[in-house]
């Protein structure tokens, strides 16, 4: 059974930082697109970021581009998500979620797995 464990989430002051943590309990981690997405109170769950299996290939939500990183440890199944400058606007709760198809995509339906969520808070 595949599972997907975020961490790190928490409150931040403005301009400040965090890094999203997600543990990946997939014996073929490096076959899988892993992605972060967010969603704030009342709103639709929205695409934060992506990279390709290898890590080749990353894409990222015109909002976050040059403040958020996203990047892969194959050998530890984990993926994280580095956001600096945080915004009050960055506040949601973040999940991962995971691809076998190949495909880089923004759009949540092709993701067949999905973690739990990570809150995050970011104060003015």
């Amino acid at each position: 059974q595949v599972q997907l464990v975020e961490s790190g989430g928490g409150l931040v002051q403005a301009g400040g930082s965090l890094r999203l943590s997600c543990a990946a309990s997939i014996r073929t981690f490096s076959i899988y697109t892993m992605a972060w997405f967010r969603q704030a109170p009342g709103k639709e769950r929205e695409f934060v970021a992506v990279i390709s299996r290898s890590g080749g290939i990353t894409n990222y939500v015109d909002s976050v581009k040059g403040r958020f990183t996203i990047s892969r440890d194959n050998a530890k199944n984990t993926v994280y998500l580095q956001m600096n400058m945080l915004k009050p606007e960055d506040t949601a709760v973040y999940y991962c979620a995971a691809d076998a198809s190949g495909r880089v995509s923004k759009d949540p339906l092709p993701y067949e797995y999905w973690g739990q969520g990570t809150q995050v808070t970011v104060s003015s």
